[in-house]
């Protein structure tokens, strides 16, 4: 209930800030533009054209202008909200932890899955005509991680690997790589270029929904436990005022229906920093198990 009621007071606060074209006080402390970076979940120019109609709708609503930026890694978004480069960005839970401690980066709202639950599912995804159909018959089969600071797609399937299987990646596989992106690890193995990878249900939903794949294109290995929904940021520094703005605005983007399926999730809601205790907690885990390996 105080959550609640701390979700409640916080949109009331963003509401009396957003109506367009109206001088608010506290818009005077506001940049004329807002900088928003994104993790690279797909290519560059994608992630843009992805979160275009979002992005727009932000700028509606907050009355200023929107820049959206994006990285050719996960490290990149986190150094440029460092360096004030951008104000907000769109962070996979393991990048907001580093985030939070390199960048100053505040936890605003966080996704929610197509189906309603706050958070998303970790899966190893192999093409259903490579014949492979366990993580055992995996083994000697070419692997691609996505990003080092990835959670789906890095952290979690290294606690299968480590802790569950009690396995060296790179002695399991035989060629482990990084992808760079979600969307690069899926289209990888759609094509056979890869035979193992590892990624999410959100941007398997994404490829589906761009037609890029079918559901008929890939068998599903392992799929993790529920990992907290991917964060919406600010770097703490900004006015408070225009944070709760941000927060208001995108939970006003509920409402949109379509724009939400082109995204590939069902909706946003209030968050914070320590929903992210678990994910601190599996970096923790991941190093002393290496060590011991």
């Amino acid at each position: 209930m105080i959550r609640i009621a701390k979700v409640l007071v916080l949109v009331a606060l963003a509401a009396a800030f957003v109506l367009p074209g109206i001088a608010q006080a506290g818009q005077q402390d506001w940049p004329a533009k807002i900088r928003i970076g994104y993790i690279p979940v797909e290519g560059a120019a994608n992630v843009k054209e992805r979160f275009k109609d979002l992005n727009d709708h932000i700028a509606k609503v907050l009355g200023v202008e929107v820049e959206a930026f994006s990285a050719s890694d996960y490290a990149g978004i986190i150094t440029a909200m460092a360096n004030k480069h951008i104000d907000f960005a769109y962070y996979g839970p393991k990048s907001y932890t580093d985030a939070s401690v390199k960048a100053n980066a505040q936890a605003l709202v966080m996704e929610l899955d197509e189906s309603g639950q706050p958070g998303y599912l970790g899966v190893i995804i192999t093409n259903k005509k490579s014949g492979i159909k366990s993580m055992e018959e995996a083994k000697g089969h070419t692997f691609a991680f996505t990003d080092p600071n990835s959670t789906s797609g890095y952290l979690v399937p290294n606690m299968l690997f480590y802790r569950d299987m009690e396995i060296k990646p790179e002695e399991y596989f035989s060629d482990v790589r990084f992808s760079g992106s979600h969307g690069a690890s899926i289209l990888l193995v759609a094509n056979n270029d890869i035979d193992v990878a590892a990624t999410n249900n959100i941007d398997l939903a994404r490829a589906i929904e761009s037609g890029n794949i079918s559901e008929d294109d890939y068998n599903i290995l392992w799929t993790s436990d529920l990992i907290p929904g991917a964060p919406y940021c600010a770097r703490a520094d900004l006015p408070e005022s225009l944070k709760a703005a941000y927060m208001g605005a995108m939970l006003m983007y509920n409402t949109n229906k379509e724009g939400l399926k082109k995204l590939g999730v069902s909706g946003y809601r209030y968050s914070e920093d320590s929903i992210y205790d678990s994910v601190r907690y599996l970096k923790r885990l991941k190093a002393e198990l290496e060590k011991k390996q």
